[in-house]
């Protein structure tokens, strides 16, 4: 595949900023005819194509991008497809835009052996999406050596450095634990292990304001435990922990805990939400592991994967796109796991 020019091949064939090419191309202000002109002679020579012609170019089968897409199996583990379907929504956003996504899934060895993906040593794609945390050490190996553009979707550096797409978890959290006091609740517990993951983090600090708001310190023997600390997996190796005072609430970090835990309590004799209510994140609820339609914070999966294909079509052309973290607001759905408390 022939390498798409870009506004800075241009730039740098004119001798002149990158800025001064994209107001040349689009006929803005600020460059005179004569050098618009010789511009766009160049961007002829060189073979550019507007973003628009690329578009319609892709419509025909005519041009494609190829998108490498890695995620470790601790998010895939056996109730964990939120990813999966995350992943199907960027795949079918490249789709739509006449590109094609590859999908490479990295094992705890890869990670803790800090082996590069295949995609990236066999140089297989022009851009790379990385779905979900990735361990600090391997991480930060990951990006000193990708020499392709690349996209952080459902987590970002803590230094927000990098491109990414997030859901407003703390703000969609925030909005779970406020729906809860609305309910009459202030026994509230959270479940999530809050430094594995940046949403995890996000999540509990948005429920920690909410309890500040109402003048509620946190409880640390509120806070549960969802996973093994050290696989992260909940599928294996891993025992629910119910503290010594029940609350009359528990807010949950995802849907695949909020389920989990729904059977669990019900194994211990309590109803849901007859005598606890329980609320979840993500609305991605996976079938089996409970009767209960949990109530939820929906993360708009479509919206994530659309803007992160298009940015990174535009980071591959070189075409402007906006910078930075995005974060992607979702919606709380109503559903079955919340009663009313009353005094």
């Amino acid at each position: 595949m022939a390498k798409a020019v870009k506004m800075a091949d241009i730039a740098k064939a004119m001798g002149v900023s990158t800025v001064t090419v994209s107001k040349a191309l689009s006929d803005q202000k600020g460059v005179s005819e004569e050098l618009r002109a010789k511009i766009k002679e160049k961007a002829e020579q060189m073979g550019y194509k507007t973003a628009s012609e690329r578009y319609r170019e892709r419509a025909e089968g005519s041009l494609s991008h190829t998108f490498g897409v890695i995620v470790s199996d601790r998010y895939l583990a056996r109730y964990e497809s939120f990813y999966w379907n995350l992943y199907q929504e960027v795949a079918t956003a490249a789709l739509r835009q006449g590109s094609f996504t590859m999908l490479e899934v990295l094992s705890a060895q890869d990670e803790e052996e800090q082996v590069m993906p295949r995609l990236i040593r066999e140089k297989k794609a022009e851009g790379l999406i990385i779905i979900g945390n990735l361990c600090k050490e391997y991480l930060e190996k990951l990006i000193g050596q990708v020499n392709m553009p690349f996209i952080l979707l459902d987590f970002s550096d803590p230094n927000g450095i990098y491109d990414a797409v997030i859901s407003n978890g703390y703000f969609g959290m925030y909005r779970m634990t406020n729906y809860l006091f609305g309910m009459g609740h202030k026994k509230i517990a959270f479940v999530g292990n809050v430094f594995f993951t940046d949403s995890i983090t996000d999540r509990f600090f948005g429920y920690a304001k909410a309890l500040g708001e109402h003048g509620i310190a946190v409880n640390r023997e509120w806070v549960i435990q969802d996973r093994n600390a050290e696989t992260g997996r909940s599928d294996e190796n891993f025992e629910w922990k119910l503290p010594g005072e029940m609350p009359t609430a528990f807010v949950c970090n995802n849907d695949v805990a909020a389920a989990t835990l729904v059977d669990f309590l019900e194994q211990e004799g309590y109803r849901v939400p007859q005598d606890i209510s329980v609320v979840g994140y993500d609305n991605y609820q996976p079938p089996g592991l409970c009767d209960v339609r949990i109530t939820t914070y929906e993360v708009d999966m479509r919206e994530m994967a659309r803007q992160t294909v298009r940015n990174m079509i535009r980071k591959i052309s070189g075409e402007p796109y906006r910078r930075g973290v995005i974060i992607v607001d979702g919606k709380i759905i109503y559903k079955d796991s919340v009663c009313r408390a009353y005094p």
